[in-house]
């Protein structure tokens, strides 16, 4: 029996790695990484060159994204001072997901899904509701998910160690990266 196609958007490898294993036997899964929110360029690139390895080491072939954080600073202008989780995380989320959305159905994908519910930092029903709307938009069906129940944040911190995967600390973008400086 053929799987169907489901596009996954990939946040970093450390949180695909343990989404994938779990995709993996039920779809034909062609991982997307699509991160303009990222910052500093080489945070980006090391990022990518992960993403890279993670498709290699699940036998996949992955697309890559333009790297348009211009696009990103113009559409979270006026939200610098939201929190982490914030309005300015689902203007966030919408790009990507509405970039993941339509380079599925480019692709021929009926489905699309996404890595991010696997944070714990992540709220999984703002992310499922996001996601169902981009789909609509582009006519692919949204991979509802919540990865990081039964054990699968857990999992993605085993199998990013056991592959040598960067684990940032950071969710990725200019202002998480000040926050977590300032923890320091």
């Amino acid at each position: 029996m053929d799987r169907e196609s489901l596009l996954l958007h990939v946040c970093c490898s450390s949180c695909g790695s343990a989404v994938l294993e779990a995709l993996v036997p039920r779809f034909n899964v062609k991982p997307f990484y699509y991160n303009p929110n990222i910052h500093p360029k080489d945070e980006h690139e090391r990022r990518r060159m992960d993403f890279e390895a993670l498709c290699k080491h699940f036998g996949v072939s992955g697309i890559t994204g333009p790297y348009d954080s211009g696009r990103w600073s113009d559409l979270t202008r006026g939200l610098e001072t939201e929190p982490e989780g914030g309005r300015r995380c689902e203007v966030c989320f919408r790009m990507r997901f509405r970039e993941a959305a339509k380079t599925a159905r480019e692709k021929g994908c009926p489905h699309y899904g996404s890595t991010l519910s696997i944070s714990p930092h992540k709220d999984a029903e703002r992310i499922n509701r996001i996601g169902e709307e981009a789909g609509r938009e582009y006519s692919v069906t949204f991979l509802k998910e919540d990865f990081k129940k039964r054990g699968g944040f857990k999992r993605s911190c085993e199998l990013a160690r056991e592959l040598g995967f960067y684990r940032q600390n950071y969710c990725g973008c200019v202002f998480s990266e000040r926050k977590h400086k300032i923890k320091k």
